[in-house]
């Protein structure tokens, strides 16, 4: 007969926080991917009308900065979730 382990409180709620630091860094997938679309859609106003590809290239810029300043959030918050919320067991 195999016995079944019980996990206590604690243990439980460091798993949670496992679990959201992991779902708070699926962000930058986020991240990555709207940073190619930033740069693809740099790249087609440039080769139909190249006279307009430092007004396009600010642009891109801003966006871009943009999104970085929002995949930042993301590491930020994993960190937060692991090592400033802690579980303190009861005295």
């Amino acid at each position: 007969m195999t016995r079944r382990k019980v996990f206590s409180r604690l243990e439980m709620l460091e798993g949670a926080k496992s679990i959201g630091a992991g779902a708070a860094t699926i962000a930058l997938d986020g991240a990555a991917v709207c940073i190619g679309n930033v740069l693809s859609s740099l790249i087609h106003p440039v080769a139909r009308n190249p006279s307009l590809a430092k007004q396009s290239f600010g642009y891109a810029i801003l966006g871009f900065a943009l999104t970085e300043a929002i995949a930042l959030f993301a590491p930020m918050m994993a960190f937060l979730i692991s090592f400033i919320f802690r579980s303190h067991k009861k005295s």
